[in-house]
């Protein structure tokens, strides 16, 4: 019972370091959940005088990164072959390339409406199946596949645009 009154505490201040972060309350969400349980993992090893809340708002800023990072290379995958293929040797100008593709990419997922957004991430970077999404999200398949198909297509089309500049 004490560790549900702490986490009703902190998970305001573990929600804003997401927001401050992410610019998105799905985000933020995510980020104080998970921050949650791993607060919940370290709970019986903490000393009763250490200050849970900024262990709180570490931990939270820690799954913001982890967050970013896997993100980042679930874009890059989903970047051509030859952009990702880079590597050490690429020139700076090809780096900085790849990293302001990698930049739009995720600006375009986070302009999509909220429903598409999460669909799109369940299915393209999440990697579940359309009946996975179905069963987590309780949105018949059907209407998945339409929403899935219609929030690519407007990424893909943004991106063409950009490129025709």
């Amino acid at each position: 019972m004490e560790f549900e009154h702490i986490a009703c505490e902190l998970r305001p201040s573990m929600w804003k370091v997401g927001m401050d972060f992410f610019g998105s309350a799905d985000d933020a969400e995510d980020v104080a959940q998970e921050a949650l349980v791993q607060l919940w993992q370290y709970a019986e090893k903490l000393d009763a005088g250490r200050n849970i809340g900024g262990l709180a708002v570490r931990i939270a800023k820690h799954c913001c990164v982890d967050m970013q990072r896997k993100r980042r290379g679930i874009i890059m995958e989903l970047m051509p072959t030859h952009e990702r293929e880079l590597g050490a040797d690429a020139s700076p100008h090809d780096q900085l390339e790849q990293t302001e593709t990698a930049e739009l990419l995720q600006r375009l997922i986070n302009d999509l409406n909220p429903r598409e957004r999460e669909l799109f991430e369940l299915r393209q970077l999440e990697g579940l199946s359309n009946d996975e999404i179905a069963e987590r999200t309780g949105i018949a398949k059907a209407s998945i596949q339409v929403m899935v198909s219609r929030a690519r297509k407007k990424v893909f089309e943004e991106i063409r645009e950009r490129l025709k500049k």
